[in-house]
């Protein structure tokens, strides 16, 4: 009976690795805030890269034809992953996609994707139907880096007039190489 219950947990076990590796694996690399996020039925404008997990290498990208991908979500015209992993987006969301076959072209081998392949997509919600694009608050990061390069300026100025008046030690206005 021991043996059975041991045997019992190590298939629970397993069986737990998996479904665990037989989802789609979603990284929000850009959260934005909205009242008004993707639904089934919405038709939606998504910018794309898409590479394969086994080298990396890009099988495709919307960003190299400057026009992002458009198709109604929710309705099974787009590979599953992408179907049940762009909802609830809001408008400039990124997000990283890491597609198992299961949720991709499966066996199949489709144009450069060989059959069982394992995709990575990185998407960027760029519209909904008939939904007006939200302002973006500035992130964090950008509103830092506009302050860095206005201290960097500052220190510089400082740095200047620090050095002018260092080299002009009678206050004629002209340098002098005393120091």
């Amino acid at each position: 009976m021991r043996f059975l219950a041991v045997s019992i947990a190590a298939l629970a076990s397993a069986a737990t690795l998996v479904l665990a590796a037989d989802k789609v694996d979603v990284v929000v690399t850009r959260a934005i805030e909205c009242d008004r996020k993707t639904q089934k039925g919405d038709k939606i404008f998504v910018h794309y890269r898409g590479t394969l997990q086994d080298g990396g290498k890009q099988f495709d990208a919307s960003y190299d034809r400057g026009q992002p991908l458009s198709f109604v979500v929710g309705r099974g015209s787009v590979i599953k992953g992408w179907d049940e992993n762009l909802l609830d987006m809001c408008i400039g969301e990124k997000r990283t996609l890491t597609i198992p076959p299961e949720f991709g072209y499966g066996n199949r081998n489709v144009g450069p994707i060989p059959a069982g392949s394992t995709l990575i997509f990185e998407t960027e919600l760029m519209g909904i139907d008939g939904v007006e694009a939200p302002k973006v608050q500035e992130s964090a990061s950008s509103v830092t880096d506009k302050a860095t390069e206005g201290v960097k300026g500052k220190i510089a100025e400082a740095y200047e007039a620090v050095k002018t008046a260092l080299a002009d030690t009678d206050g004629d206005g002209q340098e002098h190489n005393e120091l």
